[in-house]
Parts: C-alpha cells; sequence; structure tokens
C-alpha cells in the first residue's frame, strides 16, 4: 500500500480530506481557475494555437497531475516559457494555426510526456543539476524579451513576422512604423495599465481577467472591431475529443530536440516553483522523480485531449498558495471550472481584442527578466556571471534552442573545471595553537621553507589527478629547502586508477628528491584503495597520521634535521572489506 501511495500520492491526502482542506482548495481553485482563462488563451496564441487550445490544456493535465504530482499547491497549466520552446520548434515545419502545426503540437506533448514518464521511472531526475542557475536566469531573461517582442504585432496593429532573433523584431518594428494602428496601441497600453495597476493596488483581483472583460465589453460597444481592431472571433464551444495525435518518423526525429529541451526545462521550472513553496509547508515532501512522473502523464493524458505540453506556473502556484490551496484538490477545482467555461462560456469571448492577451503576456513574461541576479552575480561571482550573460546573449542573437543547448554546454564545462581544478589550501600552524589553517587566509600562520603542508578538498580521480601532480612537482620545483610534503587527505573520499598510478608516478619522484610524504586523516575507504593497489607497500615506510599536527609533530621531534629520512608508520592498517 505504501508504494501504491508512493506511485499515487492522491493516496496520501484524499483519505483525510475534510471541510477544513475543502475551504482553502475551493477558494484557491476558482481564483487560479478565473485566471488560466485569460492566460490559458494568451499562451496558446503564444504557442501559435487557436486560444481555445490553451483551455484544453487547463483540463485534464491539471486533473492528472492533481492525482500523480507530489507538490498539493503547484498550478500545472500552460506557461509562457514553454509556449515559446514550442512555436520555435514547430515554427519551422508548420504554418502556425494550420492543421499541421496543431497535430505537431499534439505529438510534442505526447512525447514530452513520455521524456519525462521514462526520466522519472528510472529515476534519472538529477540530469536536470546540470542546468545551472545562471544558465537558467540568463536564457529565461532572454526568452522573456523574445516573447514579449513577439507581441508587438498583437500590441500595435503592425503586421510583424515571427522571428527568434531580438535585432530582426527590432528592425522589422521601425521599417513598418507607419503601419501602427493606434487604436490597437491605445487598448494595449490601457490593458497593461489595468493589470499593473490591480496588481499594485490589491493581487487578489486578477487583474488579467478584468482586462478581458472590459476589453470584450469596450470592442462590444463601441464597435473597435470594425475600426480595424484584431478580435478573437468564433471560438469552438465543448470539450476536446479523446483522440490519439497522428505522427511520422520523420516528425519525431525533427521534434525531438526541442521535445528535450520542453521536458527539462519544464521539469526545473516546475520543480523549482514546488520546492519554494513546500517549504512552507512541513505536512508533505518533494520527489523529484515522483514530480517527472506526474508532469510525464499529465502531458501525456493531455495530448489524448488536444493539450499542448504544460508544466508548473510560477505566478499561478504563487497565487494558488496565497488563496489557501491544501491539496490537489484545488487544481482539480480550477479544471472543473475550465470545463465548464468550455461547455457554457467560450461564445462570451467572440469580441476579446488580440491586443489584450498581447498585454496580458508582455506583463507576465516582462516579470522574470531576472535584473537582481545580474546585478547579485557581477557582485558575487564573475563566472557564473560571464556563463548567464553568454547564456543570455546567445538565446537573443543565436537562437532560442541554440541559447539553451550552449548553456548547458556552459554548465557541463564549468562543472568539469571545478573537478578538474579544485580548492586547494596550502596550511599553516597558528602560533601557540595544533591548530593549522589556510595561509591565505590567515596572515600569522607560520610559513615553513623546509614543509609544504596541502589540503586537496575534493575527491582524486582522473579528472583532477593531472592537478595534484602539478601540485606536488611544484612543491619539489619552487622550495628548494623542502624535507617534507603533508598531503592532508581529510576531504578526498575516493580514489580511483588514474589517480593511483599518479600517486605512484609522485612518490618515485619524491624518492628521487629525497623529500619525504606524510598522509593525515586518510579515510578508510582511500586506504582500501591503497591497499589493493599495493600503495600501502610503496609508502608503508613513510607515515600516516590522524592530523597534521601529529605528522609536523613527529617530524619535528625526529627528523627536521636532517636532510632527508624516511617515516616509520605509525599504526598498523588492517583493511575491512566494505568498512
Amino acid at each position: 500500500m505504501s508504494h501504491l501511495k508512493g506511485f499515487v500520492p492522491l493516496l496520501q491526502w484524499l483519505p483525510l480530506y475534510g471541510k477544513e482542506q475543502l475551504k482553502g482548495d475551493l477558494a484557491a481553485g476558482v481564483t487560479v481557475g478565473v485566471m488560466l482563462i485569460p492566460q490559458g488563451m494568451a499562451y496558446a496564441m503564444l504557442a501559435g494555437l487557436p486560444p481555445i487550445y490553451g483551455l484544453y490544456a487547463a483540463t485534464v493535465p491539471l486533473i492528472l497531475y492533481a492525482i500523480f504530482g507530489t507538490s498539493r499547491q503547484l498550478a500545472v497549466g500552460p506557461v509562457a516559457m514553454v509556449s515559446l520552446l514550442i512555436v520555435s520548434g514547430i515554427g519551422d515545419l508548420a504554418v502556425t494555426g494550420t492543421d499541421q502545426y496543431i497535430a505537431l503540437a499534439l505529438t510534442l506533448a505526447l512525447m514530452v510526456g513520455f521524456i519525462q514518464l521514462m526520466l522519472g521511472v528510472f529515476r534519472l531526475g538529477f540530469l536536470v543539476n546540470f542546468l545551472s542557475h545562471p544558465v537558467i536566469s540568463g536564457f529565461t531573461s532572454a526568452a522573456a524579451l523574445i516573447i514579449g517582442l513577439n507581441q508587438l504585432k498583437h500590441l500595435t496593429g503592425i503586421s510583424l513576422a515571427r522571428s527568434n532573433h531580438v535585432h530582426e523584431i527590432i528592425r522589422e518594428f521601425f521599417v513598418k512604423f507607419a503601419e501602427l494602428h493606434p487604436p490597437t496601441l491605445f487598448l494595449g497600453l490601457i490593458a497593461i495599465a489595468i493589470i499593473l495597476g490591480l496588481k499594485r493596488w490589491n493581487r487578489a483581483i486578477p487583474g488579467p481577467l478584468v482586462a478581458v472583460v472590459l476589453g470584450i465589453l469596450a470592442t462590444s460597444f463601441f464597435g473597435l472591431h470594425q475600426q480595424g481592431v484584431q478580435i478573437i472571433k468564433d471560438v469552438p464551444q465543448g470539450l476536446p475529443s479523446l483522440t490519439l495525435p497522428s505522427f511520422q518518423l520523420l516528425d519525431l526525429q525533427a521534434l525531438l530536440p526541442v521535445a528535450g529541451t520542453i521536458a527539462l526545462i519544464g521539469f526545473m521550472e516546475s520543480f523549482a516553483v514546488a520546492k519554494a513553496v513546500q517549504s512552507k509547508h512541513k505536512d508533505y515532501k518533494i520527489d523529484a522523480n515522483q514530480e517527472l512522473i506526474g508532469l510525464g502523464i499529465a502531458n501525456l493524458g493531455g495530448a489524448l485531449f488536444r493539450s499542448f505540453p504544460v508544466t508548473g506556473g510560477f505566478s499561478r502556484t504563487a497565487v494558488n498558495d496565497q488563496a489557501g490551496a491544501r491539496t490537489g484538490m484545488a487544481s482539480i477545482i480550477s479544471a472543473l471550472l475550465i470545463i465548464l467555461t468550455l461547455l457554457f462560456l467560450t461564445p462570451l469571448f467572440y469580441y476579446l481584442p488580440r491586443a489584450i492577451l498581447a498585454s496580458v503576456i508582455m506583463v507576465a513574461v516582462f516579470g522574470l527578466i531576472d535584473f537582481q541576479e545580474v546585478r547579485h552575480l557581477w557582485h558575487t561571482d564573475k563566472k557564473d556571471w560571464a556563463m548567464l550573460m553568454v547564456t543570455f546573449l546567445a538565446t537573443l542573437f543565436i537562437g532560442i534552442e541554440e541559447g539553451i543547448a550552449l548553456g548547458v554546454l556552459l554548465s557541463l564545462a564549468l562543472v568539469l573545471y571545478r573537478t578538474s581544478y579544485p580548492h586547494v589550501a596550502l596550511l599553516g600552524k597558528i602560533p601557540d595553537t595544533k591548530i593549522y589553517r589556510n595561509l591565505d587566509r590567515f596572515e600569522e600562520a607560520e610559513k615553513r621553507a623546509d614543509l609544504a603542508i596541502m589540503r586537496f578538498d575534493a575527491q582524486l580521480f582522473f579528472g583532477n589527478a593531472g592537478y595534484f601532480q602539478e601540485l606536488m612537482e611544484g612543491f619539489m620545483r619552487d622550495k628548494p629547502e623542502l624535507q617534507l610534503i603533508v598531503v592532508n587527505s581529510e576531504a578526498i573520499n575516493s580514489l580511483d586508477s588514474s589517480a593511483v598510478h599518479m600517486l605512484r608516478d609522485v612518490l618515485e619522484e619524491l624518492e628521487s628528491q629525497q623529500i619525504s610524504v606524510a598522509f593525515t586523516g586518510v579515510r578508510g575507504p582511500v586506504r582500501d584503495v591503497m591497499h589493493r593497489n599495493g600503495l600501502l607497500k610503496i609508502i608503508g615506510h613513510k607515515s600516516f597520521f590522524n592530523t597534521t599536527a601529529e605528522a609536523v609533530e613527529y617530524y619535528d621531534e625526529n627528523y627536521a634535521e636532517h636532510p632527508h629520512r624516511h617515516y616509520a608508520t605509525q599504526s598498523n592498517y588492517h583493511p575491512k572489506p566494505g568498512k
């Protein structure tokens, strides 16, 4: 039963469900559902799909995630980032809004769901750790700019071609500036002012919905559509039918890169939001792999009911939590509200101006531009700042998929660099103590010409074995009076075969130079490796000590006056398998 509860988290909270939870879930579900109506339609339009598909994407996926997801406040549904990735990935394969384009979007949801489900089943959620926060921040900020600027055509009435390159959008905007339609621009700016004003005045009031209602009323009453303001017009009524997306092998090959990108980016955004909200609630835990399964099933099931890819959204999740959501029932209530809208209310959206939906998108996405992170990293970590800026500029001027791909490569490169060149501290004794500290941080620490004391703060393996050898050779080269090297090994938790070969070479070189070596704080598993590979026999006449102070004291008492003598081993070592 416990295994089943792990796979179906709904079973963890549903048996204990009562009136107290229902009160909060009902308020939150209705609030988020109201938000989802304009947002879903806007994000569908952003993805190159008819607006009704945004409502389709806010039904079945929400219910499935409530059953299989571990977060009880996460609000799943259409989000701006995923919509942009959809249009960038499918836009070159089909014309937006056509039957072929829609079929590819549904196929993409199926692929994203399958990838996420497989990652969760095989417990591969750790893969997203290779996308560092600076990369995500740079990509998100650039994507927000691209999303926002692509809405200029709807906000101004200028016929601009869709582009994923900011400079192309801006150049075409100024070339065609004479086509600007003042009523459309005025309507869009008023909507932006309403959304921002209500957000600042009272967050409980759904600004996007107010802007949508007022836009519909103004267009209908003043006949703005007759003056050139573009409107949604006919919105299909009724629930989506069960349909298996049709696809060809070539389509799957073409969509695979963007499907993988959406699967990982969508999960990262969703998981980060879920973890942030869960920190306020101690009655449940977030499981990364089960989150992948929940999102995967939500996308798979949604694709069968004409949904494009979805994930957890930040703004709606924050509203869901603030409105009192206690369990996944809040998401189910939101989905039911959307279902009622599809059944009875879609004719009301006939006069909805596209400029209003554009204003909803622009306000939402420009809030994703993270100026604070850029300033913070500039002052605290120049490497991460550079990685953020490279990802940002690459996404803006080269392309969305290229930008995130470059960001992933930069993240991997940084991981390789940091593991190949880990932190190393040269230690010295604090006067009148037995404490040894980093010479670069403690000016009072003693420096000795006959000693080199090094703390290597990482596992020792093929990736950094060469760096370790360079450090040891540097001591031999730069300290002519050197008699002893002490390797503080407290942070070395493993040793691979490449490191073993390197240590053999180093020990032979030290022997030829008549320099002794001592190891302190060596962990049991590392000693096991040394024993199995014969290193203990090679260095058996040298010393192992518990602390750096013991090694130096033994040296000073017995060998400091002599140019070179080997240490006697301080303790017998008996390896114990598995220890």
